[in-house]
């Protein structure tokens, strides 16, 4: 609890530095903390589950009693949270970076949402396990975690989610275990194979304004839509199991990820190009680690 709370009071600091001490916040939030988080979900999601201070707003004062949402419209608000999440992505280009008090008023937009939707549905349900614009990357990255950590949140649990609660069982939250064909036609399966090209837009373009939106989404969403189709129709046409393709896809979006973002996080702080290279190849071997690790948990002999 102590560290929920010193978690969401650092977030109240992070805003109040995002109005008054813009350009600082700014760069310690988008090039110190947020490269972190990736690598924290590959050691297991609920590291970051366990302190957000969204997901405290969304549980504070939640009751048991709460509406328990059903299936279709649980899948309805992540499909919702994940075009909220390219969304995002793309604002970064074009305010988010650069705009301080934009992104404050962002944060605390998305936490009155949070805490609102955990007055009426039962605990995490309403935000954190379905609307939540990170939950399909905490999903996408924590699915093999390598290390366990304790859930401070759902002791006991309260069945707040349908279904595929990453809190539950990290891999099934990805439908782990369909062949490729059917996972290719689930939300994850779809999201999974976009990914790494979303990723990949977002870095082929440079911060701009409001004028060079259109540019910006064109470069997110044409080559996430590439990416659809490069990676996800080698697995729906021989049909891999999604218990091997989900780590794979996995790993090419956190190492697309880490290949631009390695070198920028250093370079934002005045750090020499070879520090920003050494750390991009460091970040790289870990996540080929991570991914050798989760394929030989995925394997059936491991799962036997």
């Amino acid at each position: 609890m102590s560290a929920q709370i010193g978690a969401f009071a650092v977030t109240l600091v992070v805003v109040a530095g995002l109005v008054w001490l813009p350009d600082l916040t700014l760069r310690i939030a988008w090039f110190a903390v947020v490269p972190i988080l990736p690598l924290s979900f590959l050691l297991n999601a609920g590291l970051w589950r366990a302190v957000c201070p969204i997901a405290t707003a969304n549980t504070i004062g939640s009751s048991d009693r709460g509406v328990i949402l059903g299936l279709s419209l649980q899948r309805s608000l992540m499909v919702a949270g994940m075009v909220l999440l390219v969304l995002l992505i793309g604002a970064r280009r074009i305010t988010l970076n650069t705009d301080g008090p934009v992104l404050a008023g962002l944060l605390l937009a998305i936490v009155a949402v949070a805490f609102v939707a955990g007055q009426f549905v039962r605990a995490k349900g309403g935000f954190c396990n379905s609307l939540c614009p990170i939950l399909p990357v905490e999903k996408l990255y924590g699915q093999s975690p390598m290390i366990h950590v304790r859930n401070p949140r759902c002791v006991p649990c309260s069945l707040c989610s349908t279904r595929g609660c990453i809190d539950l069982n990290p891999l099934r939250s990805v439908d782990a275990g369909r062949d490729g064909r059917a996972w290719m036609r689930s939300r994850m399966g779809l999201f999974a194979a976009a990914f790494p090209g979303v990723i990949l837009g977002y870095f082929l373009v440079a911060d701009t304004d409001w004028s060079g939106a259109l540019d910006v989404y064109g470069s997110v969403l044409g080559t996430g839509l590439a990416s659809l189709l490069v990676c996800g129709a080698p697995v729906a046409l021989l049909q891999i199991p999604s218990r091997l393709a989900a780590p794979l896809l996995g790993a090419v979006s956190v190492g697309m990820y880490y290949w631009f973002a390695a070198p920028a996080s250093v370079a934002a702080f005045g750090g020499p190009v070879l520090l920003g290279t050494t750390l991009r190849w460091m970040l790289l071997a870990f996540v080929a680690f991570w991914l050798v690790r989760a394929l030989r948990s995925a394997s059936p002999k491991a799962s036997r």
